[in-house]
């Protein structure tokens, strides 16, 4: 039997390898077709998943907030999420799963989990590619490419969580973010992520900076337009690092993972100088120590404007 470490340094391999796993669950009947609908959460944001305990409900709080619950002495927020995403589950919320995002812990009503599945995150395609709806990421095709795959929606927990639990961290200014930053004239930094609220979070603090950026949805695009930018520079007797002076990614984004990106960047000679940094609501440790063993030059959780600007500051060549 495999140790809880090595079960971590397993997935960890596995994030360095465009993979991950899936947490497959279901949160009752669909409210127009009636369907159970699969839904997916990666498992490195998974705390652990129980059976459903006593819940203390809040005076006047969010309607999808079903209130508090006391697990191993942390008090921990619980949302609804059938009523999120607007499904009945007839069989009622049975399962709690806790997770940990940007160094926040909440928790999850859900009426069943069923397996966990390994997969690629080619196999994932971008929400907007496939008209998905705005509290979701991607679309995973379970069994690949294949005629009859099953599908499950990958939710955006960040959306869901700025819309039940609104944020109560600092605003985002030029106060927060100190003065303007400086980058060499004609570059601009490219961003990558695949969350709607992460991106305008991200534009509101580069946009307190001064600072112009690319904005990119998936580590594809962001790589694919790297690329190309690479390619006209040299057309114009230039270089890359004439045009971008940094990469900002996320980690998990359909098609090509940040982890993914940030190797692809660091192994090419075109790109030698252009510093990645991650960030990631993916916290912890171990996913901070993998982020160093790819490469990046940096890694700051979402959303603290103050490390944001700080890291930014740290990791880009002073003018």
């Amino acid at each position: 039997m495999k140790t809880a470490q090595q079960e971590i340094d397993e997935r960890a391999k596995m994030a360095g390898n465009n993979k991950f796993e899936l947490l497959l669950f279901r949160l009752g009947e669909s409210r127009n077709s009636g369907q159970r609908e699969l839904f997916g959460i990666n498992v490195f944001k998974v705390r652990e998943v129980l059976v459903m305990p006593h819940i203390t409900e809040l005076a006047n709080s969010h309607d999808h907030l079903m209130g508090v619950a006391n697990i191993r002495g942390q008090i921990i927020p619980v949302i609804d999420l059938p009523a999120v995403v607007g499904c009945n589950p007839t069989k009622g919320r049975t399962i709690l799963m806790v997770t940990e995002y940007a160094r926040t812990v909440q928790a999850f009503a859900v009426e069943q989990v069923n397996e966990i599945v390994r997969m690629e995150w080619s196999q994932v395609l971008p929400a907007e590619s496939s008209n998905g709806g705005a509290l979701i990421t991607g679309i995973a095709r379970i069994d690949g490419a294949v005629a009859n795959t099953r599908l499950a929606q990958v939710l955006d927990v960040e959306q869901i969580l700025k819309n039940v639990l609104p944020s109560s961290t600092e605003e985002i200014n030029r106060e927060a973010v100190g003065p303007e930053l400086q980058l060499p004239k004609g570059t601009q930094i490219l961003v990558a992520d695949d969350s709607a609220v992460a991106r305008s979070v991200i534009e509101l603090g580069l946009k307190a900076m001064g600072v112009p950026y690319v904005m990119t949805k998936t580590g594809k695009e962001a790589w694919d337009r790297l690329n190309a930018m690479a390619a006209d520079a040299k057309k114009e007797g230039a270089t890359i690092q004439d045009r971008i002076a940094l990469v900002l990614t996320d980690l998990e984004m359909p098609e090509m993972d940040g982890f993914t990106l940030t190797r692809h960047i660091k192994s090419d000679a075109r790109f030698d100088g252009i510093p990645v940094v991650i960030h990631s609501s993916l916290t912890g440790s171990t996913n901070e120590n993998h982020v160093k063993s790819v490469g990046a030059d940096g890694y700051v959780a979402k959303f603290n404007p103050r490390d944001f600007a700080a890291t930014l500051r740290r990791v880009l060549p002073q003018h």
